[in-house]
């Protein structure tokens, strides 16, 4: 009898083990960037302006699916169909993208404490791999109910880039004479503006993130690079971008496997980083030569 029970109770622990490992989930998210485009005074005709609009509250509102299991998850956007825009004489207009969601799949191995992005940068894919921010959480004991779920806050501050920004001021280069003249003559036109694109980009500046996580549901992941809580992250703010559960489902009778992207160009973050700054100094230049509606967009090699 002595035996049969603990046979029994092994059995329910090998059961519950298997259990734990197949563990998976699948969460809808809303995300909402907020924007300083100010259209007001300037010469756009108003059904221009609004195209624009509507173009802005498109890219800056996504929905994202993340898919998770005990060590890992995909965050991949849901695909919205663009209407084709077209400029005056049937140019192409312009297409709008904001960092935070990408336009790729995003993988996270919470276990091995690495990440595999995958992102489209002007027509050329990349795969890019590197560690997982190492998020500093603090933890309060403020609460509030997200669906079925109690959630509970935890904060965080995440440093502000001044590599990657660091190369966009170096690619702005002031070293030519002629570019020196003209920038000192606009600073004595107006030192409050220019007609440099990178010179609009503000210097990056240190984000408190705030998350609200659900105990309940015991898994590490969250939306992006977000990670490391006793519990699955529902909710993110970092202050522009509002990141929000629309639908949880967890235990689905139909497994899948979490897999990491695999097309696209090697590299790391700040290889990355390097490449989108030139590629900004190139969209710089056309802007200023005043080749905004030449319909040719920077090219990468590769």
């Amino acid at each position: 009898m002595k035996k049969t029970a603990l046979l029994l109770l092994a059995v329910i622990g090998c059961i519950k083990v298997v259990e734990a490992q197949d563990f998976q989930g699948k969460v809808i998210y809303q995300s909402k960037t907020t924007t300083d485009l100010n259209l007001d005074g300037r010469q756009i005709p108003e059904e221009q302006k609004q195209r624009i609009l509507e173009r802005v509250k498109n890219a800056t509102e996504q929905s994202f699916e993340l898919s998770f299991d005990r060590t890992a998850s995909l965050y991949v956007r849901e695909q919205k169909l663009d209407a084709p825009s077209a400029g005056p004489n049937g140019r192409g207009g312009f297409r709008f993208a904001f960092a935070g969601g990408g336009n790729g799949k995003y993988y996270k191995n919470v276990q091995n404490q690495n990440y595999v992005n995958e992102s489209e940068l002007f027509g050329k894919q990349f795969l890019i791999k590197d560690s997982l921010i190492n998020w500093e959480w603090k933890l309060g004991s403020e609460t509030k109910k997200i669906g079925d779920y109690v959630c509970y806050k935890a904060t965080a501050v995440r440093k502000a880039d001044t590599i990657s920004f660091a190369n966009f001021r170096r690619f702005r280069g002031n070293n030519r004479p002629e570019r020196q003249a003209r920038r000192n003559d606009t600073i004595q036109r107006d030192s409050t503006k220019s007609n440099s694109l990178l010179s609009r980009i503000e210097a990056p500046k240190d984000r408190t993130i705030t998350a609200w996580y659900a105990p309940e549901i015991p898994i590490n992941q969250g939306p992006g690079p977000y990670w490391g809580l006793p519990g699955l992250i529902l909710e993110v703010n970092d202050g522009r971008t509002a990141i929000l559960c629309n639908k949880i489902v967890l235990n689905s009778t139909e497994k899948e496997e979490i897999k990491a992207p695999s097309k696209g160009k090697k590299v790391n973050q700040e290889e990355y980083d390097k490449i989108l700054a030139e590629k900004m100094k190139e969209m710089s230049e056309r802007f200023r030569n005043g080749n905004r509606r030449s319909g040719n967009g920077p090219r990468i090699r590769g």
